[in-house]
């Protein structure tokens, strides 16, 4: 078992409005380049679950299997197990996991799932090590990040791009990778996955309902403690500074022409197929000899 690797700094923290975000996720909305691997008798392990919502959609999709949703945060697993439970799911469990080390013997799980993680961790190459090991020959790595540097927005309000620097400024303090989503297929490739196939999706947000719920969340983020604490304890910004970020975020909600998006980059990576005559765990098959 590898030992366990310096983690970096979960830079958004879980203040309510971050949790708001999370709890939004679905499948559908997240995970949709991986849904048409599934099928109903798979295990998967969810890492970086946060409040569950993923975990619990991807159970639904799996009737027959099990989904281990993890995360190194205790209290948000809490969170994860209520979703689970108002929806009946009797084939879902939750557990704290470090990525870089996880705790389940060699080729456990049909699919390993990461959801906005790799972008938070201290070693992606050696977190996609960890992953690939635990899935059965014949399974699935996936992993889908964000890529900072690559969102967009229209108008240019006096003031975001202040938030797009100083945010990838505080990310990378923390010793993170916001953009991560360009980097998914080389780090999977460093680790030692070979069959990689790598797509994009996006969010886009430009109602007004939408643009309320983004730019709303943003400014409260801004300002909440486990983001502007590090900003201005590491002197990367003053709280002068990042009351206007907030505002800024405001302005730009307030914009009826206001249009944000959001790239993401997704890596959907086949391990290595059982030898000949032994059976495949992913897919329940006996292969001939």
């Amino acid at each position: 078992m590898p030992k366990p690797r310096e983690t970096a700094v979960y830079t958004h923290g879980h203040h309510a409005s971050v949790l708001r975000s999370h709890t939004w996720r679905t499948a559908a909305n997240s995970a949709a380049y991986l849904l048409g691997s599934l099928e109903p008798h798979m295990r998967i392990l969810d890492i970086g679950c946060g409040p569950g919502t993923i975990t619990a959609d991807l159970a639904e999709l799996v009737p027959d299997g099990h989904v281990t949703g993890v995360d190194r945060a205790p209290g948000v697993l809490e969170r994860a197990r209520a979703t689970a439970s108002e929806r009946g799911l009797a084939n879902v469990d939750f557990a704290v996991a470090d990525v870089h080390a996880l705790d389940y013997p060699d080729d456990t799980f049909c699919v390993v799932h990461a959801h906005q993680v790799l972008q938070h961790v201290g070693d992606p190459v050696q977190a996609l090590r960890e992953m690939k090991r635990v899935t059965s020959p014949g399974g699935f790595v996936a992993a889908r990040d964000g890529d900072y540097a690559a969102m967009t927005w229209y108008p240019e309000v006096p003031g975001m791009d202040a938030w797009l620097e100083l945010y990838r400024r505080v990310a990378r303090a923390n010793g993170g990778e916001p953009d991560a989503g360009r980097r998914l297929k080389s780090w999977a490739l460093s680790a030692g996955l070979t069959d990689v196939t790598a797509t994009s999706g996006t969010w886009t947000f430009s109602t007004p309902r939408e643009r309320e719920w983004w730019s709303e969340l943003w400014a409260e983020r801004t300002l909440a403690p486990a983001y502007a604490e590090r900003a201005v304890e590491s002197g990367r910004a003053t709280e002068r500074e990042l009351r206007a970020v907030s505002e800024a975020w405001r302005e730009w909600g307030r914009r009826e022409d206001g249009w944000f998006a959001v790239l993401h980059g997704e890596i959907l990576c086949r391990k290595e197929a059982a030898p000949s005559g032994h059976r495949d765990p992913a897919r329940g098959l006996t292969r001939p000899s």
